[in-house]
C-alpha cells in the first residue's frame, strides 16, 4: 500500500504567506517538513495522513521571536514551551552581549544570571555539568543534539567572547584593555561564529546589568567595558562577513546611540553594518525619547544609508517585581547597593539604616540622569503581600496612610514583607496611539519579549498575538497582512534566514490562529505556572487559550488547542539550529 501524498493537510484556512500581500483562501500540504501543495482549490483529503479543518482560521507563518534570553532554558527545557504556545516557531538566542558559547561555565552564569533574573544556585550546577564546549562550532553541534521545540538561531555575545578570552577578571577591570593577541583572539572566535552559521555579535553598553557571584559581584558585564577602538574592530569585521550587529545603548547617556547609527551607515563609502537596537518604545520616564529615536534613525537610514533597526513591543510594558529584586533597581546607586546583597538579614540592616534611607529617598526623588522607570509610588500596586489589607493599594497610599515618604514606605514594607511584597506597575508602552505610531515607523523591527529572563518580572511571549489584535476591528493599528508580515517576512529577510514564508517548498512553520477568539481575548491577563525543571519556580506567564489552534514546526504539529504535542522537548525532528544565510544581502 503506498504511503499518503501529504503528511499534513490544512483545509480552506485564509493563508497569510508573509509576504505582506492580502490573505487567500486556500488548501496547504505538508510532506517531509516541507509545502508541498499551495492550492486555492480544493486538495483531496484522503491523500493526507492527518487533516485540520482551517475553515474560519488564519493560517500564517510561525512567529520569529528576536530577542530572547532562553539561553540557560534550552540546556534545562528546550521544548521552549512558553513560546510555541503562543505560535513562536524562531526564537534567538545571544542577545545583549550575553550567550554561553565561549567562556568557562561559571563565567556564563556569572554574566547571565543576575542581569537576566534566573536563579544562579540553578543555572551554575546545569553549566557545569553540560558545558564542555568552548567556541561556536562546539554550541552548535549541542543544539542540533537537543530535542528542540521552536528553531533557534543565535548571536556570538561580545561579555561572553571577552570573559573567554581576557577572563572574567581582566574584562571586568576599567583600566585593562585586551592586548594585540588577544584583539586577534576574538577576531577568530567571531570569525568561526559567523563561518558556524551565526546571525553575528551582541554587545552592551549600558553600564547597570551586572555580574553575578561572589568572585566580581556587582561589575557591569564585561562588553560596557570595551573602547570604541575594541568596538570599531568587531564591528568592521562584521561588516566585511556582512553580519549583523545587536546591542543596547547607555541609557546613563543615551546620545552614544548615535554612535551605533554612524556605525550602521555606510556613507556611501563603505558596505553597510546591519544594526538593531533595543528598544523603540515610548516610556514613561523619558516622554518623547521615542520620537526623537526613531527620527534620528529614518535620517540615518535613508540619507546616510544605514540599515539600523530598533526592536519594538506590540503592547504595555507592565512589570512585576518581588520586593526590591527587580533589574530597574540597577539604575541608581542606592538601589544597586541593596541588590549587590544576598541574604534578607543583610538588606533588611541596609534598609533601616538612617544614612542609607536618606540617599535612597534622595535617589529616587532625582528626575535628572539615566533611567528606565519613572520612580512613581503612586503608580505601583501592591498584587500580593503578607498583610492582606494592603493587596490593591498603592505604595503611595499605604505611604499617606502611614504618613511617610512613599521611598521609606516602601523601605518599611521591604523589612516588613521582604520578597513577599509583590507589585506591579507599567513602565512604558501606555499610550496606544504612540504604540500604534512605533510598531508602522520603518526603522522598527517587532520584537524585544525577553522570552526567559526575568521570569518573576514580565512575561511578553504573546507579543505576536499582541499586534495581531492591533490589526483587528476600528481603529487597527495595521492590516492583518502588514502585521503578519512584520512578525515574520519582514524578520527572516532583514536577518537572512530561511523561514518566515509560505509557499512551495518552503519549510512548514506555521500558525494557525483563530481571529474571532483573538479579538475577544484579554492579552494582558495575568498568570503564573511552575517551571518544574527550575525547582518549581512560579513565573509569569501568558494565556491566551482558544486562540491559537496549531503551532507547526518542520511540519510536525508542535501545540494543539492549548497543550503540547508528547514529543514536545523530548523527541528530535521538531525546531532546528537556523544559520544565517552567507549570500544574505546587506
Amino acid at each position: 500500500m503506498q504511503p499518503a501524498p501529504y503528511e499534513l493537510l490544512i483545509r480552506r484556512a485564509q493563508v497569510f504567506d508573509g509576504s505582506g500581500s492580502p490573505p487567500r483562501l486556500a488548501d496547504v500540504a505538508v510532506r517531509e517538513g516541507k509545502i508541498v501543495a499551495f492550492s486555492d482549490t480544493p486538495l483531496d483529503a484522503a491523500q493526507a495522513q492527518q487533516v485540520i479543518e482551517g475553515e474560519g482560521l488564519w493560517l500564517m507563518p510561525g512567529f520569529i521571536d528576536i530577542h530572547t534570553h532562553y539561553d540557560a532554558e534550552l540546556l534545562i527545557a528546550p521544548s521552549l514551551q512558553e513560546s510555541v504556545r503562543h505560535g513562536v516557531t524562531t526564537c534567538f538566542v545571544g542577545s545583549c552581549s550575553i550567550s554561553m558559547i565561549c567562556c568557562e561555565p561559571e563565567d556564563a552564569s556569572d554574566i547571565f544570571t543576575r542581569v537576566e533574573s534566573i536563579p544562579r544556585e540553578q543555572v551554575l550546577p546545569v553549566l557545569q555539568r553540560l558545558k564542555t564546549w568552548r567556541d561556536a562550532k562546539g554550541f552548535v553541534q549541542h543544539l542540533q543534539s537537543l530535542p528542540l521545540g521552536p528553531n533557534v538561531a543565535s548571536f556570538l555575545g561580545h561579555s561572553d567572547l571577552r570573559a573567554a578570552v581576557m577572563g572574567l577578571g581582566r574584562s571586568v577591570d576599567p583600566k585593562v584593555r585586551p592586548s594585540e593577541a588577544e584583539m586577534q583572539q576574538m577576531e577568530r572566535l567571531l570569525n568561526q561564529a559567523i563561518d558556524e552559521g551565526l546571525l553575528g555579535l551582541s554587545a552592551m553598553t549600558n553600564p547597570w546589568d551586572k555580574v553575578d557571584g561572589e568572585r566580581h559581584r556587582s561589575a557591569a558585564l564585561p562588553s560596557s567595558y570595551a573602547s570604541w577602538r575594541e568596538y570599531r574592530r568587531l564591528h568592521r569585521l562584521l561588516r566585511r562577513r556582512g553580519a549583523i550587529l545587536q546591542s543596547a545603548p547607555n541609557l546613563n547617556n543615551p546620545i552614544n546611540a548615535v554612535f551605533y547609527m554612524l556605525t550602521s551607515a555606510g556613507l556611501g563609502l563603505r558596505r553597510k553594518l546591519k544594526t538593531t537596537l533595543i528598544t523603540l518604545m515610548d516610556i514613561k520616564a523619558r516622554p518623547g525619547l521615542d520620537r526623537l529615536t526613531a527620527a534620528g534613525a529614518r535620517f540615518f537610514n535613508q540619507v546616510l544609508g544605514a540599515a539600523f533597526r530598533l526592536q519594538a513591543l506590540p503592547q504595555p510594558f507592565k512589570v512585576y517585581a518581588d520586593g526590591i529584586d527587580f533589574v530597574v533597581f540597577e539604575e541608581f546607586p542606592a538601589g544597586e547597593a541593596a541588590l549587590h546583597l544576598t541574604r534578607d538579614l543583610d538588606r533588611n540592616r541596609l534598609f533601616s539604616d538612617a544614612a542609607y534611607r536618606d540617599t535612597f529617598r534622595k535617589e529616587y526623588q532625582r528626575r535628572w540622569g539615566g533611567r528606565v522607570w519613572h520612580r512613581d509610588f503612586g503608580d505601583a500596586h501592591i498584587i500580593d503581600c503578607p498583610d492582606g489589607r494592603l493587596i490593591g493599594q498603592t505604595i503611595q497610599q499605604v505611604a499617606q496612610a502611614r504618613g511617610e515618604h512613599e521611598a521609606l514606605a516602601f523601605l518599611d514594607l521591604l523589612i516588613e514583607h521582604g520578597r513577599a511584597l509583590r507589585w506591579s506597575t507599567v513602565i512604558g508602552n501606555h499610550n496606544p496611539l504612540r504604540v500604534a505610531a512605533n510598531l508602522n515607523d520603518p526603522s522598527a523591527i517587532v520584537g524585544f519579549s525577553d522570552a526567559g529572563a526575568h521570569l518573576r518580572n514580565m512575561a511578553f511571549y504573546n507579543f505576536g498575538l499582541c499586534l495581531l489584535q492591533l490589526s483587528l476591528g476600528q481603529g487597527a493599528a495595521m492590516t492583518p497582512e502588514k502585521a503578519v508580515w512584520r512578525l515574520t517576512g519582514e524578520i527572516a529577510d532583514w536577518f537572512g534566514i530561511d523561514t518566515g514564508r509560505l509557499c512551495e517548498g518552503a519549510v512548514a512553520d506555521m500558525v494557525l490562529i483563530d481571529p474571532a477568539t483573538l479579538q475577544r481575548t484579554r492579552m494582558d491577563g495575568y498568570a503564573e505556572a511552575a517551571f518544574e525543571e527550575l525547582g518549581g519556580l512560579r513565573r509569569v506567564v501568558n494565556r491566551n487559550d482558544g486562540v491559537v489552534k496549531a503551532t507547526i514546526i518542520n511540519g510536525r504539529i508542535a501545540f494543539a488547542n492549548d497543550q503540547p504535542a508528547p514529543g514536545l522537548g523530548r523527541e528530535p525532528g521538531f525546531g532546528r539550529f537556523i544559520r544565517r544565510r552567507a549570500d544574505a544581502p546587506a
